[in-house]
């Protein structure tokens, strides 16, 4: 088929970036989404100090996790519908007090169900920076031949945005205190977001309508596409957060918490990687294809990290786990470009996010009670098992990524590469 060959050289992210107004919203989005980073390994290192179990910590992210993946998309509609500013502000806020007020509780030794309160806004409020850039990036350059660059890059983005947030709340949590990494995490979502938001000039079109995009308005989920890839990124996030409280739980079992640090890091440094490399080259293969390999990859490897019972092997095999992981997350969000129309751009980059998030809520919650009843190294069935039951469902149901019929010309542009974490 023609759209899965790419025969021509495809434009570099020298080029992207020299995007007029790019840079004006690129540099405060990667300040306002390191949170997506930061909060769950936070919440998982405070709540684990003040309480002593890894089963509360994982359940109070968890909270979080589930009310991002809850409220995201709904954040994506409002964005699309009323613009990126007017969501962005008062989410910011919220979010910042309701993470300020997790952090209380938590020093104060509130009871648990306290923390599952203060953790619903906290999660809810999440500032989706990263599918708010995804849709300037699109606004700007939809049908382009740098569309598929600029999906790649912010793969890398996302991948790096994994490599700094973690390594950074682990840091300050274990080396000044243990509420560091929280409140870190507010400030940036502060900082960055309102200066995110004061970019008036590259926000989308807002308000669309089926009388202004000639496409009737329905929600993204309502794709059967979008479904199939909303489990396939579950899958994903299953494996973030099977490795972040797996992570944490193994290096206090052999006495050296600050390598946690260290781990993750190779984990998501190893992701990056693979994102910079997936968009430096012109794919032959098509995108469906790819997605398909690359998750069989991803879930070969995640099904190893259950059997690792050293520093070195586990670091190992975290790293190939994360050089698997931005081949499937940078096609899907490919993928979903071909699916969906103008007018739900921002709701299903957010399902996507929102899938990833709630993923990770639900395997800190089983990781988290595993490694508190049998050991770290049963945590790392999580991530085997959520990728492996992803990757049946892609194949299943693989037919149902087939671009729309008024996508092929963009499909065409975007298929043959490859894009996009973070987030």
């Amino acid at each position: 088929m023609a759209s899965t060959v790419i025969s021509d050289k495809r434009p570099g992210y020298g080029r992207l970036l020299r995007t007029p107004g790019a840079l004006s919203f690129l540099l405060p989005g990667f300040a306002a989404r390191q949170p997506f980073a930061m909060l769950t390994i936070g919440i998982v290192l405070l709540v684990q100090h003040t309480t002593g179990s890894f089963g509360s910590a994982g359940a109070v992210a968890a909270v979080t996790g589930v009310s991002m993946a809850l409220f995201a998309p709904q954040s994506g509609k409002l964005a699309d519908r009323f613009g990126q500013r007017a969501v962005l502000i008062p989410g910011v806020l919220v979010h910042t007090a309701s993470v300020s007020l997790l952090v209380a509780l938590a020093l104060g030794g509130a009871p648990l169900w306290a923390l599952f309160l203060a953790a619903v806004p906290a999660g809810a409020s999440v500032p989706q920076v990263g599918p708010m850039v995804r849709a300037r990036w699109a606004a700007k350059l939809d049908g382009t031949p740098l569309m598929p660059t600029a999906a790649a890059f912010e793969s890398v983005t996302d991948e790096f945005t994994f490599v700094v947030g973690p390594v950074l709340a682990t840091a300050l949590c274990t080396g000044v205190h243990p509420a560091a990494g929280l409140i870190a995490e507010a400030a940036l979502t502060l900082v960055g977001g309102l200066f995110f938001a004061a970019q008036r000039a590259t926000q989308p079109a807002f308000g669309l309508s089926a009388a202004t995009t000639a496409e009737p308005h329905r929600s993204a989920l309502s794709i059967p596409g979008v479904r199939v890839l909303v489990v396939a990124f579950l899958g994903i996030g299953s494996v973030f957060g099977g490795m972040q409280v797996s992570l944490t739980a193994f290096t206090e079992e052999i006495g050296n918490p600050g390598a946690n640090g260290l781990l993750y890091g190779v984990f998501a440094a190893g992701n990056m990687l693979a994102g910079i490399a997936m968009g430096a080259v012109a794919w032959k293969v098509g995108p469906r294809r790819r997605l398909i390999l690359g998750y069989a990859g991803l879930t070969a490897a995640a099904s190893l990290l259950w059997t690792t019972h050293s520093v070195l092997l586990l670091g190992a095999l975290g790293l190939v786990v994360g050089l698997c992981i931005a081949p499937a997350l940078i096609t899907g969000y490919t993928i979903v470009e071909t699916l969906i129309p103008a007018s739900a751009r921002t709701e299903a980059f957010t399902w996507l996010t929102g899938a990833v998030a709630l993923g990770q809520a639900a395997a800190v919650t089983v990781a988290g009670r595993l490694a508190d009843a049998h050991g770290a190294s049963t945590g790392f069935l999580v991530p085997m098992v959520g990728t492996a039951l992803a990757l049946a469902t892609l194949l299943a149901l693989r037919s149902r990524l087939k671009p729309r019929e008024t996508s092929r010309v963009a499909a065409r542009g975007i298929g043959h590469r490859v894009p996009v974490a973070v987030d």
